[in-house]
């Protein structure tokens, strides 16, 4: 952690919120991994608070947890991925004919664009972090343009576990081109207005992840680690 360093303009919390969710992401800390706050507070000169407070966030989130008085990495399981994965294809595939109904023509060619940048970025071998982001802005888009404030709030509420699960789906032969295609197909539907088809692809899409996640965490530790640094 020695290439890490705080910057007094922005307060000590938010920035080791970041960090530690940056190092969760990246396998920096790994699952299961007991986070020290005193450790963390005297590597970098503070006092415990912002930490605490850091961690107090990221357990909302999920990806920390309080076990028997230690603060933990979470550790994914098969079940969260069903639950996770449930709620977003409730969630998700009424978004998605919901923004298919009302989207202006500019917002979906926004979705237009951004599928066309990711399908450049693949093309280009950008590498796993600016596709995985990418794809993310695919549904942040879709929920965003859907101008319901409850389905948005319920999304974001999933959001760090999600963007845990993206990671972990990015791993495998061929999975940007695999993502970006359902991607491209939801999109089409999108287009020609038909809200059901939509709907209809958005959880084909999701239960696919699913099983490619299931097939990830059932494989040795190893097999589920990607560096985000290096490209595809």
């Amino acid at each position: 952690m020695g290439d890490l360093s705080l910057e007094k303009q922005q307060p000590y919390y938010e920035q080791f919120y970041h960090m530690i969710k940056k190092m969760i992401y990246e396998g920096k800390f790994q699952p299961g991994e007991r986070i020290n706050e005193t450790q963390l507070a005297k590597e970098f000169n503070v006092s415990k608070s912002p930490i605490r407070e850091a961690i107090r966030i990221l357990e909302k989130e999920g990806l920390l947890v309080v076990e028997k008085l230690k603060v933990v990495v979470y550790e994914p399981t098969l079940k969260d991925v069903k639950d996770i994965y449930f709620c977003r294809k409730a969630l998700e595939s009424f978004a998605v004919s919901l923004t298919t109904q009302m989207a202006s023509d500019e917002e979906l060619k926004e979705i237009e664009d951004l599928l066309e940048k990711t399908e450049q970025a693949i093309q280009t071998n950008k590498g796993p972090n600016t596709i995985i982001t990418l794809n993310e802005q695919f549904h942040n888009l879709i929920i965003g343009f859907t101008r319901n404030s409850r389905l948005q709030k319920q999304v974001a509420d999933l959001k760090g576990l999600i963007y845990y699960f993206r990671i972990l789906n990015f791993k495998g032969e061929r999975r940007a081109e695999a993502i970006i295609k359902q991607h491209r197909t939801i999109f089409n539907y999108m287009k020609k207005r038909d809200e059901k088809l939509a709907a209809e692809e958005m959880i084909k899409h999701l239960e696919l992840d699913v099983e490619h996640l299931i097939e990830v965490l059932s494989t040795p530790d190893e097999s589920s680690k990607i560096d985000l640094n290096k490209n595809r």
